[in-house]
């Protein structure tokens, strides 16, 4: 750009030519009228006064003609200096447009190549060093005579591929091409009825789609496969289990007369107990099964959480009692009654209540809580003062067959299903399940009700509160109306 006060004398310069011009055109008359000389005055005077004004003429002309000639100079020096930078400028927009990964290209109104980059000779198999200015019509004839527009005639579709150009505009369309490339093609106008084009290379994308749609339908074949698998094993399994379990408890109980060795009461007393954990381990693969098909049922129904959790510490209480662990309850002042399964709710109740005594040590405790909070949300704690588990081990936790240690399936048991289907459980209800823990201080599940579970409190009995228990004590449990 030139500077701003070379612009103001590039304005001025008319003016100085023509100021030089004038004082050399007086000077030049006054000199002819000085080599002239007058009456009675010396020939020698007149002709000095007369040169001087002549070389004066000539040095103003002189002088502006030096100073357009400077000027010229100095237009030629900015314009070259334009030309340079402007060459520039074109070839770094060039190079940015050769190395982007699309092909570009841009044909003016009259259907003339006005810009193009490399990668649009690429990708549709052009010759490199195609000129701008170059014909719609003769790259379209190229490219239908190489057949890549298919079997069709040259001539008739490269007319009509011509009248569709400018119409078909903005589009998105894709085409694959003769050496097997998807092109994705997105083309639109610009102000002066130029038409840009965009060429992506998709091939990979489409091919990676294709891939995870199959992977995806081979997924959904498998996991049906596993749901008619685990449908029809569970119906084989349970029904001889079913007869497993009811003679065995039969001959234990010796209701048809007595065993005649006590070894043999002892050994169907073993089968029988095998026979139950057995029939536990095929539910719980089936309820995991199902809440992974997407495909649990839940029975709705009013429920009293006080009522459950009652109901679950008195199946769980014999077995913490023989080891000296003592339940805490801390119920709700109110009674809370949810609209939910009422299998559900207590299955995860007693999977959070058998996980806690079973990883808690001896003559330990183990606290419950259940409340709700000002926003509506029912809140359910589960406490223990067990082994605990780091970050890394409560995520594996929650998944299906996983444990937090290997050594916690040997010494513990267990399929390391329970926290997964009660995870499912909770998030079938549209709630969630936390883990606090810390290794060797003990472990805080908490679940977390919506507040849309939430009925008003029913008119019936209600369980309120339950006092602590320890491993001596009976069970007592308080049944009050709600106030």
């Amino acid at each position: 750009m030139v500077p701003t006060n070379q612009v103001g004398r590039a304005h001025q310069a008319p003016i100085a030519v023509a100021l030089s011009a004038l004082f050399a055109a007086c000077c030049g008359a006054y000199a002819y009228v000085c080599l002239q000389p007058a009456r009675g005055e010396s020939l020698f005077r007149s002709d000095l006064a007369g040169l001087a004004m002549f070389a004066a003429a000539v040095a103003a002309l002189v002088n502006s003609a030096r100073w357009l000639f400077g000027r010229r100079l100095l237009a030629a020096a900015y314009k070259r200096r334009d030309q340079a930078r402007l060459a520039r400028q074109n070839a770094l927009l060039q190079n940015t447009l050769d190395n982007i990964g699309e092909g570009l290209s841009v044909f003016d109104a009259h259907g003339r190549l006005a810009a193009r980059n490399a990668r649009f000779c690429e990708l549709l198999n052009l010759p490199q060093d195609l000129p701008v200015g170059t014909p719609l019509a003769d790259i379209l004839m190229c490219q239908a005579t190489d057949g890549e527009f298919g079997d069709v005639d040259p001539t008739a579709e490269t007319a009509r591929r011509l009248k569709q150009f400018h119409r078909e505009v903005p589009i998105v369309k894709e085409r694959v091409t003769r050496r097997g490339l998807m092109l994705q093609i997105r083309r639109s106008a610009m102000p002066n009825g130029a038409v840009i084009s965009v060429y992506s290379d998709i091939t990979e994308i489409r091919a990676a789609e294709r891939r995870l749609l199959e992977a995806r339908s081979q997924a959904e074949s498998a996991n049906h496969s596993k749901s008619e698998f685990l449908a029809n094993m569970s119906h084989e399994l349970r029904t001889p289990l079913n007869a497993i379990i009811g003679f065995t408890e039969i001959i234990s109980h010796q209701l048809f007369g007595p065993v005649g060795n006590d070894k043999y009461l002892e050994y169907i007393k073993d089968v029988h107990s095998s026979s139950l954990h057995l029939l536990s381990i095929i539910n719980d693969v089936l309820d995991m099964s199902k809440i992974e098909a997407g495909k649990l049922e839940l029975a709705k129904q009013a429920v009293g959480l006080q009522e459950i959790m009652g109901d679950v510490i008195r199946i769980v209480h014999e077995h913490a009692s023989s080891r000296g662990i003592e339940l805490i309850f801390q119920a709700a002042k109110q009674a809370l009654v949810i609209w939910a399964d009422e299998r559900a709710m207590k299955q995860i109740f007693l999977n959070l209540l058998s996980n806690a005594i079973k990883f808690s040590p001896e003559q330990e405790a183990v606290v419950i809580r259940l409340d709700s909070e000002p926003s509506g949300e029912i809140v359910i704690e589960v406490e223990d003062h067990g082994i605990g588990m780091d970050e890394q081990e409560q995520e594996k936790a929650l998944q299906p067959f996983g444990q937090a240690k290997p050594a916690t399936t040997r010494h513990y048991g267990g399929t390391g299903l329970g926290l997964p289907i009660t995870k499912g459980l909770v998030e079938a209800h549209g709630g969630t399940l936390a883990i606090s823990s810390r290794v060797g201080k003990g472990t805080i599940v908490r679940v977390i009700l919506p507040p849309r579970l939430m009925l008003p409190p029913a008119d019936t009995e209600t369980l309120q509160r339950a006092e602590v228990f320890d491993a001596s004590a009976a069970i007592s449990l308080a049944l009050v109306k709600p106030s």
